[in-house]
């Protein structure tokens, strides 16, 4: 059947994000809840929302509101019906009830629990209702989290399950996994699992807070929370309740019970107020010394807290072997926390699911892990795990591995759909090039390349496989979160620290070589961004001929925020695009200030359909819900484009000196406003500069190259000042701009 129309009932921080979702998707949907008003409060909150749970706020007009007395009547039109109320059985089953009797024949019911089982759920219905009935468990914010799992068990209409497993993959962009009703189902059993081992392994070789989030982070391809910044930020009293769901539901036997006892240090946290950040803090606070803001970090061992320190253990990479073989507690902790989630991920197959790579992507799209644990065990090697693992006695999966000792034994990528998936082409190619930054993969009609970097921050050699890679039809795209954070602020940094500034000249010099070479090069390229597209990652998009990019996209250049301005092409580019607007040919001065405007305050968008108006995105530019569509759409283009032409150069008429004085103005007033401070003055002053053309006048007409040699060279006198250094290590340091 097709769903044309969705209720959902409970608009609690689920049931709003989930109503707000089937808005971006364009779904009709009645949100309802006890009061009207209650739910006309979500409405507003959903409207408010940061991030935006809305790709654009006019959908908001997808959404009616009402209550379960005087609106139920809605539940009898809708295709779909989503219970997401409070986690009460007798408040679920009394909601069943209501919606069984007044739904359409054949409709889907189902729940976001992310906890009860269906056996539990469904125990009141009748056997045709069970039929019907599912649990479609979303993750936290709805928006941008891809997992959304579809639990299902024997009483289910597998057809209807897969029905709507499509419809929540091609219309609202979600991974959708198929699982059996298990507790915790796919990602919570074993994401709960892993934060747990984290934990008490931590506590077991008394490492410190800092040092457990250093490695349980980033060098395992795990978000830079780490484990006790995760449980700062979940709430260590919500954890305390779903450790008591898990060791309630579980058997004795399943090793979860040896992670999840009871920590003495942990019931003293939530006993004094300490749940995390919603609290008075947690395994972290901020505590004020001398009126100034200090992060302090819990000693595990003495229950005190001290000043936080940050632990650099020069491990930038993920790189899982090198990690676990290190010679010093680091590797012994990665060790003993990675050997046991993949043991214990492989003893829930296939109870859980038959196809073991479904818990690696549900570990990938709930929890943002670069890698599930059997990607993980592929990338150590079968006969390193081996060599290194202790008992796994009555594991039927590494029984069998152990003695076929396959290394290649993953086989397939994301089974769990039939789109042509990045990770599954990958596999394909008929040979891997690269360097440290990005990697390249060649197939008989195109290339892609994915940038391999923290952020994906671009330096010389993401510039060098880019130009390598044209050598055919190009896509660049990423599997990570981010399409790319920009240039490698970091690296930029090293040589302002030597005074080589000869270095980032020349590195800004190949950068926008490299950006006009994409261009106009003979091959098409195209570019299908997701997450971060920011600085000098949109200066990569913008210059490539085509564009496919994934509703979740946050686009803009941000430079002016640590005292720079865009100089690879982004100024340049911007200029063009609103230059051949109807308001510029009009007005000589109009595309100059709508630029200023726009890079000066480092505006960004948080989706196409913001980014549209600015310029940042053009109507032609396809867009896509799901991200997993991003290498099938670009493709696509590729195929329609057979007999592709580069563009001719661009051309540019500017005001030069007059429309400078209007920019001077606005600076001024800003200045004295206190909008910005003196450095402000001297960023924006050059970014006026470049805008208006520099030295010309209206009647000439400069050349591309024209505009990126004034690029390079305000960047140049911005990076030489102490001021914009600073800025540069503020942000590194605190991720928060410096005003100076």
């Amino acid at each position: 059947m097709k769903i044309k129309k969705v209720v959902v009932i409970g608009s609690g921080t689920m049931g709003s994000g989930i109503a707000a979702h089937l808005c971006n998707a364009n779904i009709p949907v009645t949100l309802l809840d006890l009061k009207t008003e209650i739910s006309e409060q979500a409405r507003d909150k959903i409207y408010k929302s940061k991030p935006p749970l809305l790709l654009d706020k006019s959908k908001i007009n997808n959404i009616k509101v009402g209550n379960i007395v005087d609106n139920f009547k809605e539940v009898s039109e809708a295709d779909w019906v989503v219970e997401a109320v409070v986690e009460r059985i007798d408040i679920k089953h009394n909601i069943y009830e209501k919606i069984f009797k007044e739904r359409k024949k054949g409709a889907i019911v189902s729940s976001n629990t992310s906890s009860i089982p269906i056996k539990v759920l469904s125990q009141n219905l009748s056997e045709q209702e069970k039929k019907d009935f599912c649990i479609t468990h979303f993750f936290n914010p709805v928006r941008y989290m891809g997992l959304l799992e579809i639990v299902k068990n024997e009483n289910n209409d597998i057809e209807k399950i897969n029905s709507l497993k499509n419809f929540c993959e091609v219309e609202l962009g979600k991974g959708a996994i198929v699982c059996n009703d298990t507790p915790g189902f796919l990602g919570n059993r074993i994401g709960v699992y892993a934060m747990q081992v984290a934990m008490t392994e931590a506590f077991k070789m008394k490492l410190s807070v800092e040092e457990a989030d250093a490695i349980f982070g980033r060098p395992m391809g795990i978000p830079k929370t780490g484990i006790f910044g995760l449980y700062d930020l979940i709430g260590i009293d919500l954890m305390a309740d779903v450790l008591k769901s898990f060791i309630k539901e579980l058997p004795e036997t399943d090793k979860f019970h040896e992670v999840a006892k009871e920590i003495s240090l942990v019931k003293k946290l939530i006993e004094t107020g300490y749940t995390g950040r919603k609290g008075k803090g947690g395994f972290y606070r901020v505590n004020k010394t001398d009126g100034k803001k200090i992060m302090e970090t819990l000693n595990l061992e003495s229950g005190e807290y001290f000043p936080s320190k940050k632990i650099n253990v020069n491990s930038e990479k993920v790189n899982l072997k090198a990690l676990i073989n290190r010679d010093d507690k680091y590797g012994q902790y990665a060790w003993s926390v990675i050997s046991k989630i993949i043991k214990y991920a492989s003893s829930l197959v296939p109870n859980i699911t038959k196809e073991f790579n479904d818990i690696d992507e549900a570990m990938r799209l709930g929890f943002n892990w670069n890698k599930g644990p059997f990607e993980m065990l592929e990338e150590i090697g079968v006969k390193n795990f081996f060599d290194k693992v202790d008992e796994y006695k009555g594991n039927d999966f590494l029984n069998n591995l152990a003695k076929t000792k396959n290394e290649k034994f993953y086989g397939e990528r994301q089974k769990y759909t039939e789109i042509e998936t990045l990770g599954k082409v990958k596999k394909k190619a008929k040979s891997i090039d690269g360097n440290n930054s990005a990697q390249i993969y060649r197939f008989k009609d195109y290339n892609i390349v994915e940038f391999t970097t923290k952020a994906n921050a671009l330096d010389y050699d993401s510039m060098d496989a880019l130009k390598k890679a044209t050598d055919k039809p190009l896509i660049i795209i990423n599997e990570s979160m981010q399409f790319s954070a920009g240039v490698n602020l970091s690296y930029t940094m090293e040589f302002a620290d030597k005074n080589d500034f000869k270095s980032i000249e020349k590195f800004i010099k190949y950068f926008q070589e490299t950006c006009k070479h994409l261009k106009y090069s003979r091959h098409p390229v195209i570019s299908a961004p997701s997450g971060l597209t920011l600085g000098g990652g949109f200066e990569v998009m913008v210059q490539s001929n085509f564009v496919a990019s994934h509703t979740n996209i946050v686009v803009g250049l941000v430079e002016t925020i640590v005292g720079l301005i865009p100089a690879g092409g982004g100024c340049k580019e911007m200029l063009a695009r609103w230059l051949d607007t109807e308001e510029a040919k009009k007005d000589p001065h109009y595309a100059s200030l709508k630029v200023f405007d726009i890079i000066g305050y480092g505006k960004t968008a948080t989706s196409p359909v913001e980014a549209e108006p600015m310029k940042y995105l053009k109507a032609e530019d396809k867009k896509i819900m799901n991200r997993n569509s991003l290498l099938e759409v670009s493709k696509k283009i590729l195929l329609d484009n057979k007999n592709f032409k580069a563009p001719d150069e661009l051309k540019f008429n500017l005001p030069g000196k007059v429309v400078q004085t209007e920019m001077n103005k606005i600076i001024e007033k800003l200045y004295n406003d206190r909008v910005i401070l003196d450095h402000g003055v001297e960023v924006a002053k050059e970014l006026a500069y470049v805008l208006s053309g520099g030295d010309t006048t209206i009647d000439k007409t400069l050349s591309e190259d024209y505009l990126f040699k004034l690029e390079l060279e305000a960047f140049m006198k911005l990076i030489e000042t102490k001021k914009t250094q600073e800025r540069i290590k503020h942000t590194l340091a605190t991720g928060k701009p410096l005003i100076n």
